[in-house]
């Protein structure tokens, strides 16, 4: 029997042949309800005339934003977010403030708080120091609003030190432990941890209870689920069988046109709607 989890189509990597304001759209268009996106804008807080044409488009096109990341720096140049980052925790600042208030106007409650690099010739330590200070000051907004800040693994980044779950678990029991805050979860890209090595199918049966939001793309390539080796469809029933109810990022390349990425995900959800 295949899952009922839904699927939400990541804009920032999907449909980027569109301006960012069209997407949306593009997403309804395709059949799907919801979308998520990386940070969108090229600092970390946005001007008010930006920020209200994001929320525009996406109350327009009727979607729901279920996933929105916090600035991660300069993502194209190598960047991993800036929660370890030294000497940015200013801009760190507002730019969660940015971040959540985008959220309480869209209803997203989901927020991805990528770790950040290892910087050359600073202590590890003192990054995970600040890194615990900074998550519990970005669960604290997500918290005002019923929000729950995400921790990821991810591949591709030789200096980002989260490569497993139980990294990220880690942190996510650090936070807790140090500071209190409890709303942080897990962002299980099955993608990453399979890239990375980690036994995917232990992950499930083992920190289900941890999962906040689930994305997915297939391997090699990262391409869309099908074109690939991984087990996706095992996988997602898995996760739904362990109580996982939350929603699934499509966060992978188009092999071809974006609006042609998704046979899978109608295959495997029977969308109503198709394009």
């Amino acid at each position: 029997m295949s899952h009922t989890l839904p699927f939400a189509v990541n804009c920032s990597i999907l449909f980027t042949e569109l301006p960012l304001h069209v997407r949306p759209a593009a997403a309804r268009d395709a059949g799907f309800d919801a979308i998520e996106l990386w940070w969108p804008f090229a600092s970390a807080v946005p001007t008010d005339l930006e920020a209200d044409a994001l929320v525009r488009s996406v109350q327009d096109a009727g979607v729901q934003l279920v996933g929105l990341n916090f600035f991660a720096g300069d993502m194209a140049g190598g960047d991993r977010g800036l929660m370890s980052w030294p000497g940015r925790e200013s801009e760190l600042a507002d730019n969660i403030d940015a971040t959540v208030g985008i959220g309480e106007r869209l209803g997203c409650r989901a927020f991805n708080a990528l770790y950040g690099n290892r910087v050359e010739g600073t202590d590890a330590r003192a990054q995970d120091e600040l890194a615990t200070t900074q998550l519990a000051a970005a669960a604290a907004a997500a918290g005002r609003i019923g929000g729950t800040v995400l921790v990821e693994p991810v591949s591709g980044a030789p200096a980002y030190p989260l490569l497993t779950a139980a990294d990220a678990v880690a942190v996510l029991d650090r936070v807790a432990a140090e500071t209190g805050a409890t709303n942080l979860g897990l962002l299980a890209d099955l993608y990453h941890l399979a890239v990375n090595g980690d036994d995917v199918d232990a992950v499930i049966a083992t920190h289900a209870d941890r999962i906040a939001h689930v994305q997915v793309a297939d391997a090699p390539g990262r391409l869309e689920p099908g074109t690939g080796d991984l087990p996706l469809d095992d996988q997602l029933e898995a996760l739904q069988a362990a109580g996982y109810d939350g929603w699934v990022g499509l966060e992978h390349k188009p092999s071809g046109r974006s609006v042609d990425a998704f046979a899978w995900a109608r295959r495997t959800t029977h969308l109503a709607r198709q394009s």
